[in-house]
Order: C-alpha cells, then structure tokens, then sequence
C-alpha cells in the first residue's frame, strides 16, 4: 500500500475522475476525505466508498469560499491528524466562443478552476509547512498546454494552472512540498458517456492508442504522483492522454 495513513483532500470528490481517485486512495490505505458542493451527494458517495475502506469522511465546501476552504483543511486534521496530500480535481465548464462568452461564463469557470485552486492550496500548503511534508496535485488539461475552440475560460484556468504549479514547486520545496499537475486528455466520465457515438469516436482517433482514457487512468497516475515513488518529481505537469499531445 504505497499510500499507507497518508491523509488526502480530494475536491470534487463525489463523481467522475475525483471519485475513482477516492477508490484508488483508499484502496493504497490513505486516508481519505472528499469535498464537494452539495450534502447529500456527499453523503452518498460515502457510503459507497466505505466498501473500500473505512477511512472516509466527507465535507461540504465551496472551494470559492476561504473561510469555508479553511474550515475543511482544518476538519481533515481533526479527522485523521494530518494533511500529506490534496488534490485540486474540483472544476466547472461554461464553454462559448469568444465572440458569445458572456462576462459571468468568464468569472464563474475562473473562480472555481483557478481561484479555488490557489485558495485550497494556500490553506493546505500552511499546514503542510508546519509539518515540513506534502504533496499538492492540481488537474490541469492538455487544452491548457495547446487551447481548444470555445473555451477561452478554461483553457484560461488551465495554463494558469500549469503556471502556478510550476511557481508553487519553487516556492515551497523548502519545506519538502512537492507539487504537480496532471493533464488529462479525453476520459470517460458520465458527460463522456452521454455524448452521441460520433463525437466519441472522433476523440478515439485523436488518441494516438485509439481510445478515451478512463477516470482510473488519471487516478492511477494521482497514486503515483502523491506516493514516495515519486519523491524527485515536482514541478511537473504530466499529460495522460493516450497521445494525443504533440
């Protein structure tokens, strides 16, 4: 278990690529507890992911809020009594092209995708410096390295990510803090799944393997990143894209 009594934050924890690094975490012996948006949803992903491991908790939190972000950090130690690991997953998208983004497209996706970032990890990375330990992983996307049509807002958050990362490697290996990012290509998360056949299969052959990723192909990657495995790897961003970066 390459994550044994390792406490984690993971934010937009209750679906998608967040929840299968919840299952992944636990499954290596972290302990484990997820933010989200609304209580029930919370609630719900709990109880399933206790078929996993015990080590669960959740937490309600707008990672917008900073009184809110501090009071979460401060429940994990409560918790578990420690943070050796968060992982920024939470994110919106509000796509539109440049020409028809409206200012509140623009404001909503930058708050939560890049000032929900830098605001979870200015919290954790205080505690973390106490404890001279830590790992902060941020998910980042291959569009933030090459741009996509229509979304100007989160290809913005995205390289301002990548940025971040790279500063935040600086600023705080002193204290033995590493930071990364992961880049995802196009995974099969339930928004995926719902898309007609055509634009899948049309992201299939992006993919230099020919096929989408899946939401433990990120996860796996987050283990591997948060684990001593990766002990000289900070300041990365790391795409998990089947290829489909040049």
């Amino acid at each position: 278990m390459k994550l044994l009594n390792k406490t984690a934050i993971i934010t937009g924890g209750c679906k998608g690529i967040g929840y299968a690094t919840a299952i992944k975490f636990l499954k290596e012996g972290a302990n484990v507890v997820i933010i989200d948006l609304d209580q029930e949803e919370i609630e719900h992903a709990v109880t399933n992911l206790r078929e996993y491991s015990e080590r669960i908790e959740g937490f309600a939190a707008d990672v917008t809020d900073k009184k809110r972000v501090e009071t979460s950090i401060q429940f994990a130690i409560e918790q578990f009594g420690s943070l050796d690991i968060l992982i920024n997953n939470a994110g919106i998208v509000q796509d539109a092209q440049l020409l028809k983004m409206e200012e509140d497209q623009w404001d909503k996706v930058i708050d939560v995708n890049l000032k929900g970032v830098f605001l979870m990890t200015q919290s954790a990375a205080l505690r973390m410096k106490e404890q001279k330990s830590g790992v902060i992983l941020n998910a980042s996307s291959v569009v933030g390295l090459y741009g996509n049509f229509g979304q100007s807002n989160y290809v913005a958050a995205k390289s301002g990510i990548n940025g971040m990362t790279k500063t935040w490697a600086r600023e705080l290996g002193r204290y033995n803090i590493r930071v990364n990012s992961i880049a995802p290509g196009f995974v099969l998360t339930d928004m995926v799944k719902k898309m007609p056949e055509k634009v899948v299969n049309m992201m299939k052959e992006k993919s230099l393997l020919n096929e989408i990723g899946k939401p433990e192909d990120i996860a796996n990657a987050y283990a591997f990143l948060a684990s001593e495995e990766a002990r000289f790897v900070t300041g990365t961003v790391l795409s998990v894209d089947g290829g489909l970066t040049p």
